[in-house]
């Protein structure tokens, strides 16, 4: 039935699971994946949607790592949108709607494709442990089964409680059960545990939306991709929709408040303050006469809608009549009810940095198990955890990213040095560095540092040194190319800008900041020329000239940071013994225990002047 004893043995099969087992199989490591049920492997369970802001960032971070969200996102896309284009180029992110029961299938396509993956369909309910070192699980059915390592992603099945009204029942997500036991085996371990809550909107009938009087938001008219490989781009689209709640929706969910286990107090968990459920925007907003409903297609081949921004646990007939109050949905059909979710969660400050347990060696945690919550964040930790299990059965290096590399250096660093007492949710306000951090040079950051390690293929790296090769052509054409006045004055005076007199150089033209990658793109001599190269790469040369000086500023502003970094503290330190240091200050570092001068200057309740007691104490 098994082999003997896996390198890995990967617990869940959502997106963060998905991506472990992906990396360590690519890796070189047996894994077996343990799921309860094969057939929801990388299932979307919320949103039928991948990206957005921040967290387009981190599917194209993931991919340029080696790891298949992008591809599996690309492949199931039917509409992409790169959001934030108004602003500047460290804010664009991009974002799709996808074909949930596509993306569920070709995601396990993907898994079964790899002969170092075995699957297992059962209920992990133990860890097994020798000397504080994890060395297997033991199932529901009283299985154990033998590894050198094991990676939790259990989502939001751990003692999962979901509610509709005064309604409770046991469950990780709508008609799967609960996984119970894993909780109470970690608590006597030592690990400290909380809940957390989050919710999903009904979901309706889209035979039965009066799409007429509703705003229709269609994707791009040039859709881009998320993968750096030659994933199929997308033909046809499908639009989503826009309408809104009024008065009259709030009325009918305000008189059912009463039976609102948010209000009731039977949900305990801490809810995801930039997601809010219906029933926190009207009693959070309470001026607002109306809240934006996202209609939603849930694949090619369904009428299932997914309601964006009616996440509810009032009861079945509350949602049901409140949903036809607005425009559009006079004579919807409701065919799943939308429900609240309490779930177990472990704090991550109980995480090294490779996102192993400090408490027992070899055991790593990923996903909502870690209180974040998102497709994006759960990959993220599932391709690092994945990547350190293998790398630490096989006595390798810790494969860490900065704040400074990637979002999902952020990410992690955040949970680690933070901690968190909500569903943590990546944004872009989060990263400092976030001019480096662009959506389009994600693999210019990362591809190398993951070939390096055997992760990410050599046709990434072909591509990449390709890449290069092209933006370095598009910098010198734009550095020697003239452009006269007949040519960029006609686009100054549209836009109500001076006009010039004599001829520029294009590179100082691009440095304008009225002027953008379509303005430029209708100068007929730049456009001959930049139809030879993909149009990501022309971007990316011109973001980098338009923000030279501030990308300057931010590359001096990490140096700073790595110096930090690289004060090491000694490992024996005692801040008990430490004189004047805060009594928050002792209780953070003694919990987290951080490695350097950096790490620690990030720790919340962590002072400046708390950094400088330390930095005395080390003779600095």
């Amino acid at each position: 039935m098994f082999q003997d004893k896996y390198d890995i043995i990967v617990v869940g099969g959502g997106h963060a699971g998905c991506e472990a087992a992906a990396a360590a199989a690519n890796l070189g490591s047996k894994v077996l994946l343990i799921t309860m049920n094969l057939n929801t492997i990388g299932q979307m369970s919320c949103n039928p949607a991948m990206g957005g802001v921040a967290k387009g960032q981190i599917i194209r971070e993931i991919d340029a790592l080696g790891g298949y969200s992008g591809i599996v996102t690309d492949n199931t896309m039917i509409q992409f949108r790169m959001l934030n284009r108004s602003k500047g180029p460290a804010m664009w992110s991009p974002r799709s709607q996808n074909d949930k029961f596509a993306f569920a299938q070709y995601w396990k396509y993907v898994l079964e494709k790899n002969k170092n993956i075995d699957f297992w369909q059962d209920m992990v309910v133990n860890l097994l442990i020798q000397k504080d070192k994890v060395s297997g699980v033991e199932t529901q059915m009283g299985i154990k089964i033998k590894s050198n390592s094991v990676i939790l992603t259990n989502g939001t099945f751990l003692n999962g409680k979901i509610h509709v009204g005064k309604k409770q029942f046991g469950g990780g997500r709508s008609g799967e059960k609960a996984s119970v036991g894993l909780t109470e085996n970690l608590t006597k371990i030592g690990f400290k545990t909380g809940r957390m809550k989050t919710g999903t909107p009904p979901r309706v009938d889209g035979r039965s939306i009066n799409y007429k009087n509703i705003e229709e938001q269609k994707g791009d008219e040039n859709p881009g991709r998320f993968s750096f490989l030659k994933t199929p781009k997308l033909k046809a689209q499908q639009s989503c929709y826009i309408t809104y709640t009024n008065e009259k929706t709030h009325e009918i969910l305000k008189n059912n408040f009463n039976e609102s286990p948010m209000f009731s107090g039977e949900i305990s968990g801490a809810g995801p303050r930039y997601c809010p459920s219906i029933e926190d925007k009207i009693t959070r907003f309470a001026e607002k006469n109306k809240h934006q409903i996202f209609i939603e297609p849930e694949g090619k081949n369904t009428s299932e809608i997914y309601v964006n921004g009616f996440s509810t646990s009032l009861p079945e007939k509350a949602q049901y009549d409140g949903l036809r109050t607005i425009q559009g949905f006079e004579k919807v059909k409701m065919i799943k009810p939308g429900y609240a979710i309490e779930y177990d969660y472990f704090a991550p400050t109980q995480l090294n940095y490779n996102l192993e347990t400090k408490i027992i060696q070899n055991l790593f945690f990923a996903g909502q198990i870690n209180g974040t919550t998102g497709y994006e964040e759960a990959a993220a930790q599932g391709i690092l955890s994945g990547i350190n299990a293998h790398h630490k059965i096989n006595k390798k290096e810790n494969f860490i990213l900065k704040r400074s590399e990637a979002y999902i250096g952020v990410l992690i660093d955040d949970l680690i040095n933070k901690g968190t007492e909500e569903p943590y949710r990546m944004f872009t306000s989060r990263a400092e560095f976030r001019i480096l951090l662009r959506q389009e040079n994600a693999d210019e950051r990362l591809t190398l540092k993951s070939h390096e390690i055997g992760l990410a293929s050599k046709e990434r790296v072909v591509l990449l040194e390709k890449k290069t090769k092209n933006k370095k052509q598009i910098f010198t054409f734009f550095k020697k190319q003239s452009i006269t006045p007949k040519e960029i004055n006609p686009i100054l005076k549209r836009k109500n800008k001076k006009e010039v007199n004599q001829s520029k150089k294009s590179l100082q033209i691009i440095s304008r900041p009225e002027i953008n990658f379509k303005e430029i793109n209708e100068i007929k001599t730049i456009k001959d020329f930049l139809l030879k190269f993909p149009k990501n790469e022309t971007i990316g040369v011109i973001n980098e000239i338009k923000y030279s000086g501030y990308i300057k500023k931010e590359k001096e502003n990490v140096e700073k940071v790595k110096k930090l970094e690289n004060m090491c503290i000694p490992e024996k330190i005692n801040y008990s013994k430490i004189k004047s240091l805060s009594n928050e200050a002792i209780e953070k570092l003694n919990k987290i225990k951080p490695n350097n001068i950096g790490q620690a200057s990030r720790i919340s309740g962590v002072s400046p002047s708390d950094i400088n007691i330390i930095l005395v104490a080390m003779g600095r």
